[in-house]
């Protein structure tokens, strides 16, 4: 517990460093609203598209592939963000940790940070390659019309 007034300065710092990786954490948030509003379009046009009839599944077959990898390159992105925010957690955790432990750990910290960086950096690059096939796929139904 907090004994005197050095340790109730040791949990101020530590809130006061704690502030840019929660304001992080709600950035990365906002990422998995998107991914996870267009996994669910995607979704429903895989269903829509499985659902018509025998005929016309030959019609929108390339389509319907396209649709299976944006939703596979979501899946990617959303883990990864995921990911980049339990990452984030971890360091804000360690933080904490160290100042009622006393325990300096400011390595873990600094490999939890890098790591929801990376994983950050990839999830968006899987949001990217989505973008891209997303865009083929307007392409491929406006060739079909």
């Amino acid at each position: 517990m907090i004994a005197n007034i050095t340790d109730i300065h040791a949990v101020s710092e530590a809130i006061r460093d704690a502030v840019a990786p929660v304001f992080l954490l709600t950035g990365i948030g906002s990422i998995l609203g998107v991914l996870i509003g267009r996994l669910g379009r995607s979704i429903d046009r895989a269903r829509l598209l499985n659902d018509m009839p025998r005929e016309q599944h030959e019609k929108f077959k390339h389509e319907f592939k396209i649709v299976i990898k944006r939703t596979k390159w979501l899946r990617r992105a959303i883990g990864l963000a995921t990911l980049a925010a339990l990452c984030v957690c971890v360091s804000i955790a360690t933080l904490f940790i160290s100042v009622e432990t006393g325990f300096k750990m400011p390595h873990v910290v600094l490999l939890a940070f890098i790591s929801s960086m990376f994983s950050v950096i990839l999830a968006l690059l899987c949001f990217l390659r989505e973008i891209v096939l997303a865009s083929r796929e307007v392409i491929v139904s406006f060739n079909h019309d």
